[in-house]
């Protein structure tokens, strides 16, 4: 059973860092491409970050310059490094790994994770 679960939320200032995690278990394909999400209520989930299975990032324009996102060598988690947040990236963050085969999609989210910018 794949797990996918994000911490490291919460409330941080404006022009503040924050550092999220995502933890996996489970047997996640090695060509999996994994990414952060977010959203705000009433608005559609988007894509804040992808990283592919060879390592290749894509971003937001919203938050390029400004988040990273990476893994550990073991490939178990994920992190998204955010500098210099705005109160506009205040949204639930999510992550996610997706793969697929020659007759499946297999997609997988975590819980979510708060992250909410304000003085």
């Amino acid at each position: 059973q794949v797990q996918l679960v994000e911490s490291g939320g919460g409330l941080v200032q404006p022009g503040g860092s924050r550092r999220l995690s995502c933890a996996t278990s489970g047997s996640i394909s090695s060509s999996a491409a994994m990414g952060w999400y977010r959203q705000v209520p009433g608005k559609q989930r988007e894509l804040v970050a992808i990283i592919t299975n060879g390592g290749i990032t894509n971003y937001a324009d919203s938050v390029k310059g400004r988040f990273t996102i990476s893994r550990d060598n073991a490939r178990t988690t994920m992190y998204l490094q955010m500098n210099n947040l705005k109160p506009e990236d205040t949204a639930v963050y999510y992550c996610r790994a997706a793969w697929g085969s020659r007759t499946s999609v297999y997609e997988y989210w975590g819980q979510g994770t708060q992250v909410t910018v304000s003085s």
